[in-house]
């Protein structure tokens, strides 16, 4: 691994990290087919027609041109977002990710109806804005366009452990991101600086063009699989 990569991008390449990627057999195939995984969860999907919007998916646009971008299992655009709060979902039927007083083998559609249930009359909080802050293989980490930002954002985290029954143990360290892609197969230690470059290219492009990324506000999904997370009540 070249020694000017940055240590965010080191855990993509095979010469850092020759596991096979966590959810590969699960939630996608080596074909890059993705697979039934139902679960639902809180995101902020991006705000169509945005400039933000058309910067984000010009990013994603750029990924998918780089000759070895077939190791990456790319979702639809339409299902663009951010996690604020992770749900529950298939192959994870275990504490510490799912409530104590509901019985481990209640099925995904039980539920995502029961918090359905718990949602109704969820008190919100502020609205909040979101900067990008890294490139990766896989996509965009982001934060808190401000302070203020960050601390309304972990208070919406809070607040939504209440009705869903559970802190992840990363509750309090949880990197926000808007998911591109997946990997395949680790990217050739040879093709870092490649990539490196096309990062800190779309770095500069969101400091030019999409210093803010506009959402939609906060809303409880369901999802079959990683393509599409059909919004069932907006919370914010």
């Amino acid at each position: 691994m070249p020694v000017s990569i940055k240590p965010s991008l080191s855990g993509f390449f095979a010469g850092s990290n020759p596991a096979p990627p966590l959810h590969l057999g699960t939630r996608y195939d080596t074909a890059g087919n993705f697979l039934f995984e139902p679960g639902n969860t809180v995101v902020c999907h991006l705000a169509g027609g945005a400039a933000s919007e058309a910067a984000v998916i010009d990013v994603r646009e750029q990924m998918r041109a780089m000759p070895d971008a077939d190791r990456l299992a790319f979702t639809t655009v339409s299902s663009l977002h951010m996690t604020l709060f992770q749900g529950i979902i298939e192959h994870r039927h275990r504490l510490p990710y799912w409530p104590q007083d509901v019985p481990l083998d209640t099925s995904i559609d039980d539920m995502t109806r029961l918090y359905r249930e718990h949602l109704n009359g969820f008190e919100g909080r502020s609205a909040f804005k979101i900067k990008v802050v890294d490139v990766v293989p896989t996509g965009l980490t982001v934060a808190g366009a401000t302070d203020e930002d960050v601390r309304i954002m972990n208070a919406w985290r809070d607040a939504l452990s209440v009705p869903f029954g559970y802190r992840h143990p990363d509750h309090d360290a949880y990197v926000f991101h808007i998911t591109f892609a997946y990997q395949i197969r680790r990217l050739d230690d040879e093709r870092a600086s490649a990539w490196r470059d096309l990062f800190d290219d779309c770095l500069s492009l969101f400091a030019r063009q999409a210093p803010v990324i506009e959402l939609r506000p906060p809303a409880f999904c369901s999802f079959r699989d990683m393509e599409h997370f059909e919004e069932l009540l907006v919370l914010g």
